[in-house]
């Protein structure tokens, strides 16, 4: 085979195995960044990682492959940019619910209940936020978290059962803030 064919099969199979996955890319990104541009910036260098090395992918799930180089790619930046992290700021536009309300009155508390959890996501600490997030919007597996974040099934188990109970109380603490001001 000459090597522009080769070249076009490893495009062909990328784009099929890869490129449906590119979503959940970035909205891993965009929660552990906190930041539009820092997602799209790490997204697109996973992809090109992803590219680049795709040859060494041996696996048969293109996803978890992606999202571990996704996260890879954040612990890289991260380390980079810790003292700029914290002054990110969340981008609310980006994760608005879109979907019209009955009332206004029903979209403003819609809104509200959607920041406060947002709100209450991003005070957790990395470990517990990256491990929440794959299994609760990207819905992966234990097994397939474990595999990305290259923890033991019982670290991660545990750790999304912490990130859940902080995440209880947190929004048990905003509520009860809410029924003392009223």
């Amino acid at each position: 085979m000459s090597s522009s064919v080769q070249a076009q099969d490893r495009v062909e199979r990328f784009e099929a195995l890869v490129m449906p996955h590119v979503d959940s890319a970035y909205n891993l990104a965009r929660w552990m960044t906190r930041n539009a541009s820092d997602a799209e910036d790490i997204a697109q260098e996973a992809l090109l990682r992803a590219f680049r090395f795709f040859e060494t992918f041996r696996g048969d799930d293109a996803r978890v492959w992606l999202l571990t180089i996704v996260r890879n790619t954040y612990l890289t930046w991260i380390r980079r940019q810790m003292p700029l992290q914290n002054s990110a700021e969340f981008d609310e536009g980006l994760h608005t619910d879109l979907e019209d309300a009955v009332t206004p009155e029903s979209a403003l508390l819609k809104q509200t209940r959607s920041q406060e959890i947002r709100q209450a996501i991003e005070q957790l600490p990395a470990e517990y936020r990256e491990v929440i997030l794959m299994r609760e919007l990207e819905q992966l597996s234990y097994k397939e978290i474990a595999a990305i974040t290259r923890s033991p099934l019982g670290t991660v188990m545990s750790r999304i059962s912490r990130a859940r109970s902080l995440l209880r109380n947190r929004m048990r603490s905003q509520a009860a803030e809410v029924q003392q001001h009223d």
